[in-house]
């Protein structure tokens, strides 16, 4: 078998080389200054090009390392994944964020876009569409978005996103609640009364003054009947007269699904 002279392998490997060199992106931000990669960051993002903004503000945050602007680009590049629907992606650079800077005057905001970017993703793009409420859906992102709610309340009262935090908290509240009722009336429907009493009992312990508790007691009036459990049926019973005196549901029982409790913020 015959072999390439010597000379020739170092040409021809020379040549792979420079193609591939030639073939590597060139970094159109190599001169920029960091305000410049800011702007056109900024501009990217205004556009609605937020996977266009995400690779800028990497960028921004290497070369402004240890100065305002590169904790302003983690911040933006946070809110560009959130934007993008990135939710993975938003929450762990803002974890990254808190936990480089717990002396940021920006961690407020920082407490509330990762409340926000769980707060959304438990709505669900489509839920409009599909008439399907936040209760129904899987309640870990509802929780996630609590906590970082009420943290945001608790470490920054005055903070200017604090109110719309303690709003979104409530609704999550009533959410979470909504969910309990929901699983408990999956199965009182369904003739199985003792989860549908589990699942009732957690409303009516964990979540006080919320609207479905309503549904609740009155779940558990009905669930603990069918069981001929008579003295914790008419335990509930009081509890419903003395809470809900014109309670729609003893009057009518459950009725079909009627439209969400809930509105899309």
């Amino acid at each position: 078998m015959l072999r390439a002279p010597l000379p020739l392998v170092s040409a021809l490997l020379a040549a792979g080389l420079l193609a591939g060199c030639s073939s590597t992106p060139e970094d159109k931000t190599a001169g920029w200054s960091p305000n410049r990669i800011h702007a056109e960051a900024k501009d990217e993002m205004s556009s609605g090009a937020y996977d266009k903004a995400v690779p800028l503000l990497e960028k921004l945050e290497g070369r402004a390392a240890g100065t305002p602007l590169a904790q302003q680009a983690q911040i933006d590049k946070a809110y560009a994944h959130y934007k993008a629907g990135e939710k993975a992606q938003a929450v762990a650079t803002l974890d990254r964020f808190m936990k480089l800077h717990p002396a940021s005057p920006a961690l407020d905001y920082a407490l509330y876009l990762k409340g926000l970017v769980n707060f959304n993703d438990n709505l669900g793009l489509f839920s409009f569409i599909s008439r399907q409420d936040l209760s129904e859906r899987d309640q870990k992102a509802a929780k996630d978005s609590f906590e970082s709610f009420s943290e945001l309340a608790t470490r920054f009262p005055d903070s200017r996103y604090a109110q719309d935090a303690r709003q979104r908290m409530t609704y999550i509240v009533n959410a979470l609640a909504q969910y309990e009722v929901h699983v408990a009336r999956y199965y009182f429907q369904r003739g199985a009364y003792v989860a549908a009493i589990s699942r009732a009992q957690v409303a009516v312990a964990d979540y006080q003054g919320v609207p479905a508790l309503e549904e609740a007691l009155y779940i558990l009036i009905q669930s603990y009947d069918a069981l001929g459990m008579t003295q914790l049926r008419d335990d509930a019973r009081r509890v419903m007269d003395k809470s809900y005196p014109q309670s729609t549901y003893m009057n009518g029982g459950l009725k079909g699904k009627s439209d969400p409790w809930w509105k899309v913020w």
